[in-house]
């Protein structure tokens, strides 16, 4: 059990980094290694390995993307607007797309994480460098990003993340600052990650998992995760603040393709 906790936490550091570092891909790397690391210690099993994996991911997503938030917010990089017109749009996409994730086989989902690692892997490696954003563009809010909102937690529920990759490019190409592009991502997150958690242990069927569980979340590993990214997420937010990250991107997109098949291979 305590080296079971220790890698939990070694997960959560990297999430942390990576969540306040690129706003994407923390979620990714939780969902392959607990989809993985959850059956092989014997706690999940393993037909129900990927719905766990997905579930506990979201709900540490809530604590790490919340401590991304705050680091960010402190440097005034949140557009609170944009927040609130999105939130409502994310809780509910958050909810649907887990109720539907639990009536879906995990090898389906392990399908569909893998092509959205690839999918994330080619932003990474296709994007240009993003400018310094529009100074005169105005805030992006309004129904479409609602809308916006809903379809980034509904599809998020499903692969199990925080919405960066979604969430940062829509608004980069609305006119707004990288850096404030992430830090307003992280705190969009907190939303999809609750909405998300909530959904998989209510929608969950009754005994999904044996032991130290709510529905699909197993609490060991979204407590151990959520513990440690909180104190590693201030650390990529630094980290983004300071480094252009042109070639850390092309190696985690590398990384996330190498995911991809790991969870090809082993479907």
């Amino acid at each position: 059990m305590l080296l079971a906790f220790v890698l939990y936490l070694v997960l959560g550091a990297i999430a942390g980094v990576l969540a306040g570092l690129l706003g994407v891909g923390g979620g990714l790397v939780l969902v392959a290694a607990l989809a993985w690391l959850l059956p092989a210690l014997g706690v999940v099993p393993v037909e129900a390995a990927m719905h766990a994996a997905l579930a506990s991911s979201l709900a540490s997503i809530v604590l790490t993307a919340a401590a991304s938030a705050r680091a960010h917010a402190r440097r005034g990089s949140v557009l609170t607007p944009v927040v609130i017109w999105m939130v409502p749009g994310l809780l509910l996409g958050g909810w649907l797309g887990s109720g539907f994730a639990v009536r879906v086989d995990g090898a389906l989902l392990r399908w569909a994480v893998a092509g959205y690692c690839a999918i994330a892997a080619a932003q990474l490696l296709l994007t240009r460098a993003r400018g310094v954003g529009e100074p005169d563009a105005p805030t992006p809010r309004g129904p479409l990003m609602t809308l916006a909102g809903g379809v980034i937690g509904a599809v998020s529920s499903v692969v199990g993340i925080g919405g960066g990759s979604m969430t940062v490019p829509l608004l980069v190409w609305r006119g707004v600052a990288p850096v404030r592009a992430v830090g307003t991502s992280s705190a969009c997150g907190v939303a999809i990650g609750l909405a998300s958690a909530v959904g998989y242990a209510l929608h969950a069927p009754a005994g999904a998992l044996p032991q130290h569980a709510v529905g699909f979340v197993y609490l060991p590993a979204a407590i151990g995760v959520a513990t440690a990214s909180v104190f590693a997420a201030p650390y990529g937010t630094r980290l983004a603040h300071r480094l252009g990250g042109a070639a850390l991107k092309r190696v985690f997109a590398g990384f996330l393709i190498a995911v991809a098949v790991s969870l090809i291979v082993s479907a």
